[in-house]
């Protein structure tokens, strides 16, 4: 039943997102979409949760504006709904409200100065408490007075009253808190989007399937984390991902570049109900200006920007995360400082998987070093997974998965995977399947070696590939062909020759009886 409620939940969405579609470009419907059923979330935890409190009086929360105690009911309200949601809406300025207002007796009125004016007020209402920085400028990139959303203003207020009035339709089944449904369909959302996204896609969004596939590997043998953090976490699909493999995660941790992507990460968190109180997600460059650089976790996930440029000054030899290398990664690659970055970020007793482009097991110079310094004399590297090509959005290269440990359960030896060849293809994209991501985690997990799948390979063997992590060089995929039967060719060959020479008589004769030339 539940699959079908968020199915139907999904394709209403989704169906409502494209009223938007052909007014602008995917990324700006995009973050109005998201942002107006952000806002419809919470207007409806609001009046949940303010009618709870009110219960007990007998009153509902649309009751109370024009009550006798309305001013100290409010500051009541107010103060509770502070701490336990982190935000406050007055019952005017519920989701429902504005959309009644904007389709009153059918006809459009007009609300976007209203509208505007509730975003901000939400934005408002944090300041001093706790929940500010998380809920501070998250509608920013919600532009109600951009021309993208029609030429007159009353063109923008019509389509805008559109989509709340069709939003206000649908139940978000928020009562009931065994069920995550609507917070699924974001994340549903998210991913259509990023389908249409081309390579910038890659900035806010990670495909279930490989998320699925880090989550599972930084959960081997777990069933609650005190903490999981993600460098680059994007939309925060990763982190929320690796929520599901465990029972319990006390605390959420990430950084974001892009400001409009560390909004969509802030909505989704909250969307799936995380506490504010159990995130802290930071708008910065994680490489240059690190928000969390004392703290260790004990689950680190990411899927970085591929060969990405970064400083690479000569500053960062006296940072931590970098200095007992000797080495930079090379300004035109930052794969290894990411790498170097969850590395000092790591617990010890946590367990690190991160994606990256393949020529991070085979490149020379500071890349070399760097990957030798993690086996030889860290002897932190616990896995390679080679993953299949055209599995991300915007890019068809081969990936591969470094899974790292400051503690191993194995430390004499590396287990190497080659999962490249074991995928479904949907359209123009390869996909894993579940069978592919439960072959995966069972091989990795129990350590297994299957002929041109797997290999554990003994340090002794990387030294004497010289810490080159290509993976055939440890599983072998070759497959031998056929034997040709030369005999049968040869037969092959001088039964074509006769044939040939009957057939060239043939046109010969008729040539002749043409009076025309052979042709040869």
């Amino acid at each position: 039943m539940a699959a079908e409620q968020k199915h139907k939940l999904e394709q209403q969405l989704w169906n409502i997102a494209n009223t938007l579609r052909g007014k602008m470009d995917a990324d700006d419907f995009r973050d109005y979409i998201l942002g107006f059923i952000f806002y419809k979330y919470l207007s409806t935890k609001m009046d949940l949760y303010a009618n709870e409190i009110l219960k007990p009086d007998g009153l509902t929360f649309q009751e109370i504006e024009g009550h006798p105690d309305e001013a100290a009911l409010m500051e009541e309200i107010k103060q509770l709904a502070l701490d336990k949601l982190g935000y406050f809406l007055q019952p005017s300025e519920l989701f429902s409200q504005l959309a009644k207002r904007g389709n009153g007796g059918g006809k459009h009125n007009f609300i976007l100065g209203d509208l505007a004016a509730v975003l901000t007020h939400i934005e408002q209402s944090t300041m001093g408490s706790e929940s500010e920085e998380d809920f501070g400028n998250l509608f920013s990139d919600l532009d109600l007075t951009s021309h993208k959303l029609g030429k007159s203003e009353n063109d923008k207020n019509e389509l805008i009253v559109k989509v709340l009035v069709h939003l206000d339709e649908i139940d978000f089944d928020l009562e009931n808190t065994d069920s995550d449904v609507l917070g699924d369909a974001y994340e549903y959302l998210i991913g259509k989007f990023a389908s249409g996204a081309g390579k910038k896609a890659g900035e806010f969004y990670t495909p279930q399937q490989v998320s699925s596939v880090l989550a599972q590997l930084v959960t081997v043998g777990k069933d609650k984390l005190k903490s999981v953090y993600d460098p680059t976490c994007g939309s925060g699909s990763l982190l929320l991902r690796v929520a599901k493999e465990v029972n319990d995660v006390s605390a959420f941790y990430g950084q974001e570049m892009n400001p409009t992507t560390y909004n969509l990460c802030r909505m989704n968190m909250i969307m799936h109900d995380v506490h504010y109180k159990r995130f802290d997600i930071k708008n910065e460059d994680t490489l240059e200006r690190p928000q969390h650089y004392d703290m260790r976790f004990e689950a680190i996930v990411a899927n970085p920007p591929f060969s990405a440029n970064w400083s690479a000054s000569p500053l960062h030899m006296n940072d931590e995360r970098f200095s007992a290398y000797g080495k930079l990664a090379p300004s035109s690659k930052a794969d290894f400082a990411f790498v170097q970055h969850m590395v000092h970020q790591l617990d010890d007793n946590g367990t690190m998987a991160i994606v990256l482009p393949h020529g991070v097991l085979f490149r020379g110079g500071a890349e070399g070093h760097i990957r030798q310094y993690l086996i030889k004399d860290k002897n932190y590297l616990d896995a390679v997974i080679g993953l299949p090509a055209n599995i991300f959005y915007g890019t068809s290269i081969p990936t591969c998965v470094l899974v790292l440990k400051k503690k191993r359960s194995h430390p004499k030896d590396i287990l190497f995977i080659d999962a490249s060849q074991y995928f479904e293809k949907v359209k123009t994209q390869n996909m894993l399947r579940s069978e592919d991501i439960d072959k995966i985690i069972s091989t990795y997990e129990n350590r297994l070696v299957e002929e041109k799948y797997s290999h554990v390979a003994l340090l002794s063997e990387l030294a004497d590939n010289d810490y080159n992590l290509n993976i055939p060089r440890y599983v072998d995929t070759f497959e031998e062909e056929d034997a040709v039967n030369l005999a049968a060719v040869t037969t092959e060959l001088r039964e074509l020759a006769v044939v040939s020479k009957t057939t060239d008589a043939a046109i010969a004769e008729f040539c002749t009886e043409l009076g025309i030339e052979t042709p040869f």
